[in-house]
């Protein structure tokens, strides 16, 4: 729900500099389920849900994810039909938000709960957004808020088992860097039309090794720990945008 509303309030903001009259829909959705067209690689994590945690599996190894956060900040929704975005042109392709915390659907949830709102008619190519940490000076308001994020703008809890012996966690990053996540094909609203992108954080791949064959210690992954590059790269290439009218958390397309 959190996840809705930033999306929500951040297109809302864009919106009331637009002058266009030609409005559609666009509803969005968030998943942490990996892609359907993964299964089935004799090295590609297997994925359960238990509850309200999420459970990857390889080989004898399994992590247990049972709470996912990001801090992020700076969306921005990219239209393929604008050739420069100026603020109060009316091209309205660049939104900005302050930092905002998500949380990642695990278990059971698909994906999290989508809120619709009005967007102009065009087409859309790329969703970015940046990973933020939050800094003491323009982020106070937030860090208040959220005293566990004052340093880090991504935690991740669980438990790691390797060969049966099993090891509780704290995963923690301080990344700060801007993501993209391409429309690949584009989507288009038409006047009148409703159209819903889902963004896919894929969580089964985050703590592969770096040969991509066996699941690490999330811990190992923490500031200052031998995966902590490895883990930082997987995170970075895990985030994809779609379109997901029938809202099951897989492209339409």
């Amino acid at each position: 729900m959190k996840t809705a509303k930033l999306i929500a309030l951040a297109l809302l903001t864009v919106l009331a500099a637009c002058s266009n009259s030609n409005m559609g829909t666009m509803s969005f959705s968030l998943t942490s389920r990996p892609s359907a067209a993964l299964a089935g690689g004799a090295s590609v994590p297997s994925v359960a849900t238990t509850g309200d945690s999420t459970v990857i599996m390889l080989g004898n190894d399994s992590v247990i994810i049972r709470s996912a956060q990001l801090v992020v900040r700076k969306v921005e929704l990219k239209r393929i039909d604008v050739a420069t975005c100026v603020a109060g042109s009316g091209g309205c392709e660049d939104f900005e938000t302050g930092p905002k915390l998500i949380t990642l659907p695990l278990g059971s949830a698909v994906i999290a709960q989508d809120i619709a709102i009005t967007a102009p008619a065009g087409t859309f190519n790329a969703l970015e957004f940046e990973i933020h940490k939050p800094s003491s000076g323009e982020d106070a308001t937030f860090i208040a808020a959220n005293p566990d994020f004052a340093t880090i703008s991504i935690r991740v809890t669980g438990t790691f088992s390797q060969a049966g012996t099993r090891s509780n966690f704290t995963f923690t990053s301080d990344v700060d860097q801007s993501q993209e996540a391409s429309l690949a094909p584009p989507v288009t609203v038409s006047e009148g039309g409703t159209v819903n992108v889902t963004l896919r954080v894929n969580l089964s791949g985050w703590f592969l090794n770096a040969a991509k064959t066996a699941l690490v210690d999330p811990a190992s992954a923490n500031n200052g720990q031998p995966n902590q590059s490895v883990v930082a790269n997987n995170i970075q290439a895990s985030f994809q945008a779609f379109e997901d009218d029938n809202h099951d958390g897989q492209p339409d397309h």
